[in-house]
């Protein structure tokens, strides 16, 4: 589990392998990172943030510990859903991961 802390929120970034997910309560809602793992690839399928808890980098943090931990892993990354699409646009720090 990896604690990340935000200006102005405090939460933890939880990984569940077994359902193949990162997620992060903050303020009573679930943001959510998931994903699949096929032949040495971490396909991001979907990230969600509640509207009431949007706007505050979440989705951003739960991408960045999911990178870690596929950088850490030695796995490639396909960003399959559009947030993870934009973020490997806007962040070329992790092109290093991106798949062939």
């Amino acid at each position: 589990m990896a604690s990340v802390t935000p200006p102005g929120l405090a939460y933890e970034v939880e990984h569940l392998p077994d359902q193949h997910r990162f997620q992060a309560r903050v303020r009573g809602e679930l943001a959510v990172l998931d994903y699949t793992l096929e032949d040495g690839q971490m396909v991001i399928t979907h990230t969600g943030v509640p509207e009431a808890i949007a706007g505050r980098g979440i989705a951003g943090e739960l991408t960045k510990v999911a990178l870690r931990h596929a950088r850490d892993n030695h796995y490639t990354v396909v960003p399959d859903c559009e947030y993870a699409q934009h973020f490997f646009e806007n962040h070329t720090e992790y092109d290093d991961l991106l798949a062939p």
